[in-house]
C-alpha cells in the first residue's frame, strides 16, 4: 500500500534513515544494535520505506574528490513542455537533482558529466535545439560546503554522537591512495549503483574477482572518497514538504565564510560554490512556506556578507538520484 502524502517517519524510522546516512552498508544486525531494537524490526523498517518512501541505498563518484566537473543548469522552457524536458534529462546518466520550479516554466538540474564531450553534447548540442528551450544558464560548482557524502536527515540529531560514532565506517590505518577510479572497476560500480547494499558475494560474481578481493577494493574506493554510497527517500514524510533552492549572492571575501555557516543550518540540504552571477547555490528543505520564510528572514538573512537571495522553490522532484518515471 503506498504511503499517503500526509503520512510521516516516525521516531525509528528518522533513527534507521540517520544510521543508512552515516553508514549505508551497515548490517542490519549493527543498526538495530546501535539502536536497541531487533535486526528484523529495522530490516522490517527498510522494507516499508522503500515500498513507501521511494528509500533507496546507491553508489555515487564523488566529483568534488575526483577532480570532475560539475554543472548546475537553469533551463527556461515552455510551460507545456517542461515535464517532458525534465523527464528526458532525468534519464541521462549524467544528471540528478533535476525539479521543476517558478510555476512550472523552469527546470533545475545538476549534471556531472564524464567527459567535456559529454558536456558539450548537452550545452552545445541538445538543448540548444531543442524548441521548447527559451535559455540555458550554466553555472560550474567549485566547491562543496554540505551534501554529498554528508546526509541531511542526521542533521536532525537524532542520532546522539556515540551512537553515530559507533555507525561510522572504519577506515584503514594505513595511507589511503589516491581517488581513482580504474575501468575495471567499472562492473562493480554497475551493481551498487542500482544497490548500494550488495554484498561481496554479488559483487564478486557480477565482476569476476574473489570475495576477499572485492571486499578491498570497496573499502579503497570508499575509504579514498573516490565513490561514497548515499540515500534517497521521498522528503515529504519527514514532515518536511517544502524544497527550494537558493542563488546566493556575497560578499567575495565572505564567500568561503557564509558557505561554512550554511553547511551548519539543519535547513541546508546541499551548498557549492559557483561561477556565474550568484557565489553559492544551495538546496533548503523545510515543513511549509512559514518556514522558508522564517529560514530566509532568520539564520540566513543574519549571515554576515550575504547581499542578495534569489528563491527558488520547486514544485516537483523530478530526479534525486535514480530516475522513476511517473514520480
Amino acid at each position: 500500500m503506498q504511503a499517503s502524502k500526509s503520512d510521516t517517519f516516525d521516531e525509528l524510522d528518522v533513527l534507521i534513515l540517520s544510521a543508512l546516512e552515516v553508514d549505508a552498508r551497515a548490517s542490519f544486525a549493527r543498526i538495530g544494535q546501535v539502536l536497541g531494537v531487533s535486526d528484523q524490526t529495522v530490516a522490517r523498517r527498510c522494507r516499508r520505506l522503500t515500498a513507501e518512501a521511494g528509500l533507496r541505498v546507491v553508489a555515487r563518484r564523488d566529483a568534488f574528490v575526483l577532480g570532475q566537473d560539475q554543472w548546475m543548469l537553469r533551463l527556461r522552457c515552455a510551460p507545456d513542455s517542461t515535464p517532458v524536458i525534465a523527464d528526458a534529462l532525468a534519464k541521462r546518466p549524467d544528471t540528478s537533482w533535476i525539479g521543476l520550479a517558478s510555476g512550472g516554466t523552469e527546470i533545475v538540474c545538476m549534471t556531472h558529466p564524464r567527459s567535456p564531450g559529454d558536456h558539450d553534447d548537452l550545452l552545445l548540442g541538445k538543448l540548444p535545439r531543442t524548441p521548447s528551450v527559451m535559455e540555458v544558464h550554466a553555472q560550474q560548482l567549485l566547491h562543496r560546503f554540505d551534501g554529498g557524502p554528508s546526509g541531511w536527515i542526521v542533521k536532525s540529531g537524532a542520532l546522539d554522537a556515540e551512537q553515530a560514532a559507533a555507525l561510522r565506517p572504519r577506515h584503514p590505518a594505513r595511507p589511503v591512495a589516491e581517488a581513482r577510479i580504474e575501468p575495471e572497476d567499472e562492473p562493480l560500480l554497475d551493481v551498487l549503483r542500482r544497490d548500494g547494499r550488495a554484498g561481496h558475494q554479488e559483487l564478486a560474481r557480477a565482476t569476476g574477482r574473489s570475495e576477499s578481493a572485492v571486499k578491498r577494493r570497496l573499502a579503497a574506493l570508499l575509504a579514498s572518497g573516490a565513490i561514497y554510497i548515499d540515500i534517497e527517500y521521498d522528503y515529504e514524510l519527514s514532515g518536511q514538504a517544502r524544497t527550494a533552492a537558493l542563488w546566493i549572492t556575497t560578499e567575495p571575501a565572505a564567500l568561503h565564510s557564509v558557505g561554512e555557516a550554511l553547511s551548519g543550518h539543519g535547513e541546508v540540504a546541499f551548498a557549492a560554490a559557483t561561477t556565474g552571477p550568484s557565489h553559492i547555490v544551495a538546496t533548503v528543505v523545510v515543513r511549509d512556506t512559514a518556514s522558508l520564510y522564517t529560514y530566509l528572514s532568520g539564520p540566513l538573512g543574519r549571515l554576515d556578507g550575504v547581499r542578495h537571495v534569489e528563491t527558488t522553490p520547486f514544485l516537483r522532484r523530478v530526479k534525486q538520484l535514480t530516475y522513476r518515471g511517473g514520480r
